[in-house]
């Protein structure tokens, strides 16, 4: 079972980027995703996360800017961030709770982080 992210890079401030991940392996279930970050010097923090049912929670600072979703095959999760600032610039991580068939356990996995810069 791995987490695979994607969509990291170079903007400037105002501006939007979308970030994915994909969990992959032979799964039976896939309970909540979320995405954290971990800025330079700074602790990593829970940015969104997102129940199996759709249910969504938001750390403060992206409120009304960032919006989490999940595909319809509910492996996939999804970060829109717009109005990007310059603290939003952070190495982002994908993490998931999920059931492998191999284990029957619920565990939980992280990806490998994607960078987003947000400089003018």
């Amino acid at each position: 079972v791995q987490l695979q992210a994607s969509g990291g890079g170079l903007v400037q401030p105002g501006e939007s980027l979308r970030l994915s991940c994909a969990a992959t392996g032979s799964i039976l279930s896939v309970g909540v995703m979320a995405w954290y970050r971990q800025g330079p010097g700074k602790q990593r923090e829970l940015v969104a996360s997102i129940s199996s049912g759709g249910g969504t929670g938001y750390a403060d600072s992206v409120k009304g800017r960032f919006t989490i979703s999940r595909g319809n095959a509910k492996n996939t999760v999804s970060l829109q961030m717009n109005s990007l600032k310059i603290d939003d610039t952070a190495v982002y991580y994908c993490n998931a709770n999920i059931m492998p068939w191999a284990t029957r356990k619920l565990t939980m996995y992280w990806g490998q982080g994607t960078l987003v810069t947000v400089s003018s």
